[in-house]
Formats: C-alpha cells, sequence, structure tokens
C-alpha cells in the first residue's frame, strides 16, 4: 500500500475560527497520506477536529472557520487552491460523502430517485430513462430490495437504515475513487450499523475505492480500518495499522479511549472507566501536548512542547506523538 503514490496527501493543514474577537485553531498543523484502496479510520473526541479537518478540503466549513495553511493533493490537484467550481465538480465525482443524519441530508420535496438521478445527470450528463436506470442499480448495490419502487418514494417513507443506503448509493453514483463517511452509523441501531458496514467492506473491494471514516466508535473502527489516526486537540496523538494500535497504544490518549469501552466480562458493579477532566479550549489552549492536563503520565516537557509524531521503534507505520515511554510510565504506575 505504502509503495503506491498516496490518492490524498495533507500538509501542514490549519483551520482559524475567529469568534467574537478571539482567534483559536480547532485543526492544527496536521499532515498524513491516504494511499488508494486504503480505509483510515479517525477517532476522537467531539472537537478533536477529525470531522472539520475533512470539511474545510472540501470547502464545506462554517462561515467562522477558514484553512489559513497547508496543503490537501488529491490525485495531483491541490483542493484549497481550486476555485470553489472546481472543487465541486471534484466532490462528487472523484470525491463521495456520507453525512451524519441522511434525514437532515436528504432533501424532503424529492424522491428518492429524483435525488440519485440529480448527481448522474450533474456529474455524468445521463438523462431521462437512463438516469432513472443507473439509479436502481445503484440501489440495487446498495442492497435495497423493490429499488424500482423505493426510486418513487420520499425520504420519510424509508427507515433510518434505508436512508443511510441511498445516501451511500448518492455519493457512489459516479464510482468515487475516494468515500468519506462521517459518522454514518451513529443514528443507526447496532443490527443495521453492522449490515452498512458489511455493505461498505464490500463495496470497498468491488469498486476499488479509498475509503475515509470518521466515528466515535472504536468498535467499527476495528472492524472496517486497515489504518486509525487518533485525534484530539485539532492535533494527530497516533497513527498506525489498527492491529497495531488497538493492541499496542502508544499515546495515553488512545490508551484512554481503549478503556473507555465496556468489557464483556465486567460486572454492573464496576464502575466504567472516564478520562478526568475536559478537553482544550480552542480559544485558549495551553502550550505543549494538548492532552497534557488530562495525562496521568505527562511529564514537565509534555506542558512545555509539542511533541512531533514520530515511528514507534519495532512498529513500521506506527506514530504517536509523545514525550513519555507509555509502557514504562503504567508499569511506574503499576498500571502494566
Amino acid at each position: 500500500m505504502t509503495d503506491t503514490p498516496p490518492l490524498l496527501s495533507i500538509r501542514d493543514l490549519r483551520i482559524e475560527i475567529r469568534q467574537k474577537g478571539r482567534l483559536g485553531y480547532p485543526v492544527d498543523l496536521i499532515g498524513y497520506d491516504l494511499h488508494p484502496n486504503e480505509t483510515l479510520g479517525i477517532v476522537g473526541e467531539s472537537g478533536s477536529g477529525k470531522s472539520l479537518h475533512i470539511l474545510g478540503l472540501l470547502g464545506l466549513l462554517p462561515p467562522v472557520a477558514r484553512v489559513v495553511s497547508g496543503s490537501a493533493t488529491f490525485m495531483g490537484r491541490d483542493l484549497l487552491t481550486m476555485t470553489g467550481r472546481a472543487r465541486r465538480d471534484i466532490l462528487g465525482r472523484e470525491i463521495g460523502m456520507v453525512f451524519q443524519d441522511p434525514m437532515t441530508s436528504l432533501n424532503p420535496v424529492l424522491t428518492v430517485g429524483e435525488q440519485i438521478a440529480e448527481v448522474l445527470e450533474h456529474h455524468l450528463h445521463l438523462g431521462g430513462a437512463a438516469a432513472w436506470r443507473r439509479a436502481g442499480e445503484l440501489l440495487e448495490l446498495v442492497e435495497i430490495r423493490d429499488p424500482r419502487r423505493r426510486l418513487g418514494q420520499y425520504p420519510h417513507e424509508l427507515s433510518g437504515g434505508m436512508r443511510q443506503r441511498v445516501m451511500i448509493a448518492i455519493a457512489l453514483a459516479c464510482e468515487p475513487k475516494l468515500l468519506i463517511a462521517d459518522e454514518a452509523t451513529t443514528a443507526l441501531d447496532v443490527t443495521v450499523q453492522s449490515q452498512v458496514a458489511d455493505l461498505v467492506i464490500g463495496l470497498k473491494e468491488r469498486l476499488g475505492m479509498a475509503v475515509i471514516w470518521i466515528s466515535h466508535d472504536m468498535g467499527i473502527i476495528a472492524r472496517l480500518s486497515d489504518t486509525v489516526q487518533v485525534m484530539y486537540g485539532g492535533q494527530i496523538m497516533e497513527r498506525g495499522p489498527v492491529n497495531s494500535v488497538f493492541a499496542a497504544p502508544q499515546s495515553a490518549y488512545t490508551w484512554s479511549l481503549l478503556r473507555s469501552i465496556p468489557r464483556a466480562d465486567q460486572t454492573h458493579h464496576e464502575a466504567l472507566f472516564q478520562i478526568e477532566g475536559t478537553p482544550p479550549d480552542i480559544f485558549a489552549r495551553p502550550p505543549g501536548d494538548p492532552f497534557a492536563p488530562r495525562n496521568p503520565f505527562a511529564t514537565p516537557r509534555c506542558h512545555r512542547e509539542r511533541p512531533p509524531l514520530r515511528e514507534v521503534a519495532g512498529r513500521p507505520g506506527h506514530l504517536v506523538a509523545a514525550w513519555y515511554d507509555l509502557a514504562a510510565a503504567r508499569a511506574r504506575a503499576g498500571q502494566a
């Protein structure tokens, strides 16, 4: 995977927010590569920058936010220097996006067929019967039964799981090189979440596309991803092969997130683990490692200097931003 040129290459991306005379950086100088046919899972608490940096790449930031530096090269073109029209042409054609809530993402006054056909007409210049026929094929692709009937229905006539499948069908309409799913299963029950995850895995292999999957759900990330990226305070805290990161986390933040997952053998008398403290205020962020104020293993240097991402010895592709050795720190604290 790493022998091929990146499909998406982000460097030194910074997004600022100005609000009531205050200036903050919710995404602060992050960079990474995504390769063809790779699935990248991005996790982190709300406000970590995982969704916002994607919106910045696609020109979908809210009015109070803007990209102030960096580059985002997609298939040899910098998304950040494009005109709005050029970027819109890529979004939908080469990059498909699935948003969190399909009920608010779908237009309630247009049928499912009209909404899929609109994408086909704009990007592929299909019209009439050809667009309608392709829309039905896409519903079959995402395993919606009786697609012809569903094409004539409105979003409110479908279940939550079916609406999410329609959103995936729209995102896949032009067979994009990259599918981005932002909390795409959050509003669904566990069974439907599993079905959607299986669907995306199958479609990825069938279409050969790369996937960025943003989620709070570590189980979904473990199931879907080749690579996991852990974000906090607008920065990348840890990144690497999903099996390596989840089996042997090197960041205290990743370790804390994994400890927060309820265990199957946990009794009802046992308290759930929670990370003490609150995420950093982007308008009054302390220097150094953004997780240092909540990190029981933080060193004085953690509070002074921001650690760079560096490769973990003996773990190819596994990167961590930390001034401490987590395993040694846990052993000293009796938490090995």
